[in-house]
């Protein structure tokens, strides 16, 4: 009786692990066709390698830039699509990549902001890469509720500052946001990574980087110069007219601007 139990439960678990197998399949086919067409692809490097019209299982898992957990069961863990010369903004439907674990962008021409439900679409993401790009807009805070071991973003136009909710990132192992125009203060738990990957944003201080005190000691000190000189220039107009109002003899002036100073007085 017990043995026919454990049979009857291995049978109903094998069953719903296939229909899952089956109804990943056709999800993560979903995701990539819905990418490819949310995307410009210049050089017709997915057109030509992203081909869907055969029904072969586990064709996806072939495809450029695609990696599966199984060969043959089309479930993708990795999208590594770095270096394809792919162009607009980040790509549509890879919330349908439901087992997507990394996913890589770098070094195309991606452009507009990085999706505020990013958390929504790419949920259990370990692995985020969109650095050399021309993402733009703020740093989303949905990212500091995601897993990521890695995130790189440098060489972006992204601004703002780092996301204080990133002090809860404490499993990250890697992270730039070298090259970029963000400003304010470094999240404590990120001072462990290196200077250089935080390196040209202007406005960015903190560990490792400038203390921020100093770093705004010196901007208000140079506002105060810029003040004063614009003060000092405008009270030295000031008072250099009134003096040439009421005490033109003081002055030298040419015989041709006699007449003119005669009028004014």
């Amino acid at each position: 009786m017990a043995a026919n139990a454990r049979l009857l439960l291995w049978l109903l678990l094998l069953s719903t692990s296939s229909s899952s197998l089956c109804f990943g399949s056709d999800l993560d086919i979903t995701c990539l066709k819905t990418l490819k067409q949310s995307v410009v692809d210049p050089n017709g490097i997915l057109e030509s390698s992203w081909n869907f019209d055969t029904t072969t299982n586990g064709f996806i898992c072939q495809f450029i830039g695609v990696e599966c957990w199984n060969p043959n069961d089309s479930r993708v863990l990795a999208l590594h699509l770095s270096n394809l010369g792919l162009e607009g903004q980040f790509p549509r439907g890879l919330e349908y990549c439901e087992s997507l674990f990394t996913l890589d962008l770098s070094n195309n021409r991606f452009s507009g902001p990085i999706p505020s439900d990013i958390t929504r679409q790419v949920t259990y993401l370990t692995f985020l890469d969109l650095s050399y790009n021309s993402f733009s807009g703020k740093i989303p805070v949905g990212i500091c509720n995601m897993d990521l071991n890695v995130i790189n973003i440098q060489h972006n136009q992204l601004i703002g500052q780092i996301p204080p909710q990133f002090d809860g990132l404490l499993q990250l192992t890697s992270l730039n946001v070298a090259d970029n125009q963000l400003s304010g203060l470094i999240p404590s738990s990120l001072s462990k990574f290196p200077a250089s990957n935080f390196s040209r944003n202007q406005g960015l201080c903190g560990p490792p980087l400038e203390d921020c005190g100093n770093a705004n000691k010196l901007s208000l000190l140079l506002d105060m110069i810029d003040d004063e000189s614009i003060i000092g220039a405008a009270v030295g107009f000031v008072v250099g007219f009134v003096a040439a109002f009421y005490f033109p003899h003081l002055f030298v002036f040419s015989q041709r601007l006699h007449p003119y100073v005669y009028r004014i007085c």
